[in-house]
């Protein structure tokens, strides 16, 4: 498993987001600039939350984005599971794969499977609430 640029953007853009919730819409332009993340390379991501109900997005004047929901409700393994194809650690537990032939004798899938059981679950235990008080501490994270 390799999180792509996708993943740990999105990640820093939530982040952003979550730190600024008092500010209301935050336009694409501010949330770029504060990231260093190209604007064009933004929208595709932003594109990816929307869908994905975990931000909302204003037109016009004023507009933006903001959160759907508190920082502590989105877990990081929900948003990457948006941005990435698959977090499986081996391409047999990826969802909708085909089943592997040598499924029922293969000795190493036992590991995988609890890999992958791991990861999720390390994902899903980690918010976005976690991050910010993360990098509050030192004030120096980065994805």
């Amino acid at each position: 498993m390799l999180i792509s640029t996708k993943g740990r953007y999105s990640l820093r853009v939530m982040v952003d987001l979550a730190e600024h919730q008092s500010d209301g819409y935050i336009p694409l332009k501010t949330i770029a600039e504060r990231q260093d993340i190209s604007e064009k390379y933004l929208e595709s991501i932003i594109k990816l939350l929307v869908k994905g109900n975990i931000l909302s997005g204003l037109r016009g004047k004023g507009g933006g984005y903001k959160l759907t929901k508190s920082p502590d409700q989105y877990t990081v393994g929900s948003i990457l599971r948006l941005t990435e194809e698959t977090l499986a650690p081996v391409s047999c537990l990826e969802p909708g794969a085909a089943a592997c032939a040598r499924m029922a004798d293969c000795r190493t899938l036992p590991l995988w499977k609890e890999l992958d059981r791991i990861i999720s679950s390390y994902l899903d235990s980690v918010t976005i609430a976690d991050l910010m008080r993360r990098s509050s501490e030192g004030n120096d994270y980065i994805i």
